[in-house]
């Protein structure tokens, strides 16, 4: 399959990342928020500006055309003409 057969764009990627920080005390969240946003920050420069779609998170948002590279345009297109509402936008949304 190629780059625009279907949403996901990067098939041609050897690997992805996902950094799944996980921590029992709550009272640790603002370091260990940090260390994963550093850990993401120093790991960028050698990624691809998007990834799968799936794996982002709630302030992602501003990503959505990195993850879909090349294909965003046409999956707006078809956003306009089967959800112009945007009814389905409790997810990582392509606006109309």
């Amino acid at each position: 399959m190629g780059e625009g057969d279907t949403a996901f764009a990067y098939r041609d990627a050897t690997f992805a990342t996902v950094i799944a920080g996980m921590w029992p005390d709550p009272a640790e969240n603002e370091a260990n928020t940090a260390w994963v946003r550093g850990f993401y920050d120093a790991t960028a420069p050698l990624s691809e500006p998007g990834g799968y779609v799936n794996f982002m998170a709630a302030d992602d948002q501003d990503r959505i055309r990195d993850n879909y590279k090349g294909n965003y345009d046409r999956l707006v297109d078809v956003k306009r003409a089967h959800d112009p509402d945007n009814r389905f936008h409790f997810n990582q949304n392509i606006r109309p």
